[in-house]
């Protein structure tokens, strides 16, 4: 990848002038970041394209993932244009969705709890949220399931407990999550497509 030679006296020029400009105590973040954008520019064009999906919700926009080849790592995501769906636009959720890769330093890595009323994040192990989740459903349906109508008749229902189906299943995939939320007890179930 090479750099034309009025790219070349274009940034010349820039850099000259931030450093003069520096020196006289002006501001120079905008042109560094101007600069570390250039060269992503440049590992882009280099990159490996990957074609993917995003799945936030049920248009399933096209984009288009660059990886860097030497370390793998995707280093940019943008809407794919020959996309018939999106042709190149993402909202923001997909615009975003870079975040979601392991280059945010930022993502969560474990869980966090924090107790009802507490100011303090505790990391917690997986398998302890797994089972704490499960203990508070069981103690919800537990508790549902004595609840009486008028007539005095047990009426086994989870009205504490909502769920919300994904967009991305198929009729089949609906049915099973349907039936083991009813299963549960629960009768607020909803569904994203629905919304």
């Amino acid at each position: 990848m090479g750099v034309t030679r009025r790219e070349f006296l274009f940034i010349s020029g820039a850099m000259g002038a931030g450093l003069a400009l520096s020196s006289l105590g002006v501001d120079m973040r905008p042109v560094v970041a101007y600069a570390e954008e250039l060269s992503k520019i440049d590992k882009v064009k280099s990159a490996k394209q990957t074609y993917s999906l995003c799945y936030y919700c049920s248009v399933t926009c096209g984009l288009i993932c660059s990886t860097d080849p030497k370390t793998g790592k995707i280093i940019n995501i943008e809407g794919d244009p020959d996309n018939p769906i999106n042709e190149g636009a993402l909202c923001a959720k997909g615009a975003g969705i870079f975040q979601m890769s392991a280059n945010n330093a930022n993502r969560l890595t474990k869980v966090l709890y924090r107790k009802p009323g507490g100011t303090k994040w505790e990391p917690k192990p997986l398998d302890w949220a797994l089972t704490e989740i499960a203990k508070r459903i069981k103690k919800e349906r537990d508790k549902g399931f004595m609840v009486k109508n008028a007539k005095g008749q047990v009426v086994n229902r989870v009205e504490s407990i909502a769920h919300m189906g994904s967009s991305k299943l198929d009729n089949e995939e609906c049915w099973m999550v349907t039936t083991a939320m009813r299963a549960l007890g629960l009768v607020q179930i909803d569904h994203q497509a629905r919304v």
